[in-house]
């Protein structure tokens, strides 16, 4: 049998761990209104990087709960000691990068917040823009977002087309 070409025929073709089928159906390519929802996606986008998407999508309530529910303001003022309870939370991705990543995002979108209103606001007034301007744009913002980051988050959250198949049911 041939291996599926996107996510969707890996999906159909019940290649995927249960846990896939929610994500897909119902989050995946979906656009989210919440500033805190949005940065909590790129959390775990972040936290993908070198290991598999089934992993996070395992480990999500237990990064909700380490990042405080993804609330932007808290994690914002995150100091070592919140980081130090992170790295020792085994529920989680435990990489200092990946951590101190999400806490210098959290004070970027703050930033981003104060000129543009929301973080959904600074993403649409630069929409759209082709995945390479995507990139350059998010490299230049944010920590620990390079290409196939920047392009997974923003295939996921609908800023990018290609997260279904054209014949999807979704």
């Amino acid at each position: 049998m041939e291996p599926p070409k996107s996510y969707c025929q890996a999906i159909h073709s019940g290649r995927l761990p249960e846990v896939h089928q929610r994500y897909h159906n119902f989050d995946y390519g979906f656009p989210i209104y919440s500033d805190d929802e949005l940065f909590g996606r790129l959390i775990l986008e972040i936290n993908q990087a070198g290991l598999s998407w089934t992993t996070i999508l395992n480990k999500e309530a237990n990064f909700r709960k380490a990042y405080a529910n993804f609330d932007i303001s808290t994690i914002a003022a995150f100091g070592e000691k919140e980081i130090s309870e992170l790295l020792q939370n085994e529920g989680i991705i435990r990489n200092r990068l990946k951590i101190n990543a999400a806490v210098h995002n959290a004070r970027q979108i703050i930033d981003l917040q104060h000129t543009h209103g929301s973080f959904q606001n600074w993403l649409n007034g630069n929409s759209p823009l082709d995945r390479e301007a995507w990139v350059e744009l998010f490299k230049k913002t944010f920590k620990f977002t390079g290409g196939e980051i920047t392009n997974k988050f923003l295939m996921s959250t609908g800023y990018l087309k290609g997260a279904h198949d054209a014949d999807c049911p979704v």
